[in-house]
C-alpha cells in the first residue's frame, strides 16, 4: 500500500508539472488583469483638502494633514471612519460568483469561477463535484482529490499547483505558510502559501499592536511606514508591530517574535502587551477573496522606548499623538486599509470616540464585518 501511494504521489507531482507550460501559455490576457487595490479608493475631500491614496508621501505629509487645525470642523464626524471600514469590505454583491472550497464536508474558503477554470487543469489534485451524492449540502463546489488524505501531502500537490499557476495568477508569491482550517482552532486541512490564501478564499488570521506611550495625560501612538520595496502597500503607514499569524505558531508568541524583528522590542517588554479583541472584514476583488480576522493588543511602552526596524520592511516610525492619528485616517488613505480598523478600535475603547457620536453603535458593529470564527 505504501509503494502504491508513493507511485500515486510521484504521479501527480509529474503530472501538475507537465501541466505548467500548457497552464501558463493559455491563460487568456484578459483573465490577468483584476481590478486594482486602489480602484475603490478614489480621493476623499475635506473642507479644502483633497488627499488621495499615494505611497509617495512624506512624514511632513502626514504631520501636516494631522494637524486640527486643517480641517476644524471634521473633529466628531465619523464620516471618514466609515469610509475607511468600506474599503476593507468591498464586493459583497460578487459572492454569488465564488463556489465553496470543501474539506471532509467542512467549508475552508470561498473561489472565484473563473479561478476554478484555471484548477480544472489539475484533475489529480482538485475534483469538482456538480451534485449531492457525497451527502453535502452544497450543490457544485471545489473539493481535493480523495486520495490526498494527510495535511502533508495536501500541502505538497497544492504547492505544485500554486507554483505552476506562477505570478501571473497569483502575484507576490512568498513561500510563507498559512494553515487552512475551517474556524480558528479547528484541525488543520494543509498549509496553503500565504499570498494563494484569498485566492482560494482561506479565512486567514493576524495580529496587530498598538503601541503607546503616555505623556501628561496624553496617548501617542507610535506608527510605521512601510519599506517602499514590500510587495504589498509599500511607503504606506502601518502599525508598530503586525503581521500575519504562521503555521503553528500561537498568538502571543507570534507577537514577541514580530516585536523584536519588527520594532526591536524586548520580550520583557512585549510581554506585557495585552489582549484585546479582535477584528474582522471580508473583501472581494477580482479572483481574490478575503476574510481576515485580526487579533488586536494594546501595548503601553516606556517614554524612553525608540522603535528599531530590525528585518527592513519599515523605513522609519513617528510617535503622534492619538487624536492626531485619528485625523489621519478620517482624512487620508495614507494607512494600510486594515491598520484603520484596529486603529478606529483602539480610539473607541479609549474614549477617543463615544456614544454621544452620531453613528457610534454602526461603526462599533462595522469593525467586526466579516466572520470571527
Amino acid at each position: 500500500m505504501a509503494c502504491n501511494f508513493v507511485h500515486l504521489s510521484h504521479r501527480i507531482r509529474n503530472s501538475i508539472t507537465s501541466l505548467c507550460e500548457a497552464t501558463i501559455s493559455s491563460i487568456p490576457i484578459q483573465r490577468l488583469t483584476f481590478p486594482s487595490r486602489s480602484s475603490a479608493h478614489a480621493p476623499i475631500r475635506y473642507s479644502a483638502l483633497s488627499i488621495s491614496e499615494s505611497s509617495s508621501f512624506s512624514w511632513d505629509d502626514v504631520l501636516r494633514i494631522s494637524q486640527p487645525q486643517n480641517a476644524p470642523n471634521d473633529s466628531s464626524d465619523l464620516k471618514g471612519f466609515f469610509e475607511k471600514i468600506k474599503i476593507c469590505n468591498r464586493g459583497s454583491e460578487m459572492q454569488s460568483e465564488f463556489v465553496p472550497f470543501m474539506i471532509e464536508d467542512q467549508i475552508v474558503g470561498y473561489i472565484h469561477n473563473g479561478f476554478v477554470n484555471h484548477l480544472r487543469r489539475f484533475q489529480d489534485v482538485f475534483i469538482f463535484p456538480q451534485d449531492n451524492s457525497n451527502g453535502s449540502r452544497f450543490i457544485g463546489y471545489v473539493t481535493l482529490h480523495p486520495m490526498l488524505k494527510t495535511p502533508e501531502d495536501r500541502t505538497i500537490a497544492v504547492g505544485d499547483v500554486v507554483r505552476c499557476l506562477g505570478e501571473e495568477l497569483i502575484p507576490g508569491i512568498r513561500n510563507e505558510l498559512y494553515p487552512v482550517t475551517s474556524s480558528f482552532g479547528a484541525p488543520i486541512y494543509f498549509s496553503l502559501e500565504r499570498a494563494a490564501a484569498p485566492y482560494f478564499g482561506i479565512k486567514a488570521y493576524g495580529v496587530h499592536m498598538n503601541g503607546y506611550v503616555e505623556r501628561d495625560g496624553q496617548k501617542f501612538l507610535w506608527i510605521g511606514k512601510r519599506s517602499q520595496v514590500k510587495p504589498t502597500y509599500p511607503g504606506m503607514l502601518d502599525h508598530l508591530v503586525a503581521g500575519g499569524l504562521p503555521h503553528g505558531i500561537a498568538c502571543g508568541e507570534n507577537l514577541m517574535k514580530e516585536c523584536e524583528e519588527e520594532a526591536g522590542i524586548p520580550r520583557s517588554i512585549s510581554n506585557k502587551a495585552i489582549s484585546v479583541g479582535a477584528v474582522s472584514y471580508m473583501d472581494i476583488d477580482g479572483y481574490r477573496y478575503k476574510r481576515d480576522v485580526l487579533f488586536c493588543y494594546d501595548l503601553e511602552l516606556p517614554e524612553a522606548f525608540i522603535p528599531v526596524n530590525q528585518d527592513g520592511e519599515v523605513e522609519g516610525f513617528k510617535l503622534i499623538p492619538v487624536t492626531h492619528v485619528a485625523n489621519v485616517i478620517r482624512r487620508t488613505q495614507f494607512f494600510k486599509p486594515n491598520c484603520s480598523l484596529v486603529i478606529i478600535d483602539f480610539l473607541i475603547r479609549h474614549g477617543y470616540i463615544s456614544p454621544e457620536d452620531y453613528g457610534y453603535l454602526k461603526l462599533l458593529q462595522s469593525l467586526r464585518s466579516g466572520d470571527c470564527s
